[in-house]
């Protein structure tokens, strides 16, 4: 079973940067597609961000593009989300998820999620 395990979250200031990692139990990470969402109190899940398991592809949503860059660390079963130029919206609770096959922006099509950590942008 793998198991993904999100850390990096916190209060930060409008402007700043905050760095998420998501690290997952088994060596299997490295034949999955992983993803980020992110999730505001009262509204729905949506797609942050998306790496294939090779890292040729990469999506964004375009409310983050620009500004977010996802990656991931092979030999650390790692994928991370560095975050600069952070927004009031941009507070939510960032969930990491993976899937085999390819990268992608649907949430439904992700086998394993993290339990997420919450980002708080003040203005």
């Amino acid at each position: 079973q793998v198991q993904l395990v999100e850390s990096g979250g916190g209060l930060v200031q409008a402007g700043g940067s905050l760095r998420l990692s998501c690290a997952a139990s088994r060596r299997t990470f490295v034949s999955s597609a992983m993803g980020w969402f992110r999730q505001a109190p009262g509204k729905e899940r949506e797609f942050v961000a998306t790496i294939s398991w090779t890292g040729g592809t990469i999506w964004y949503a375009d409310s983050v593009k620009g500004r977010f860059t996802i990656s991931r660390d092979d030999a650390k079963n790692t994928v991370y989300l560095q975050m600069s130029s952070l927004k009031p919206e941009d507070t939510a609770a960032y969930f990491c998820a993976g899937r085999r096959g390819d990268a992608s922006r649907n949430a439904g099509t992700y086998d394993h999620w993290g339990q997420g950590t919450q980002v708080t942008v003040s203005s």
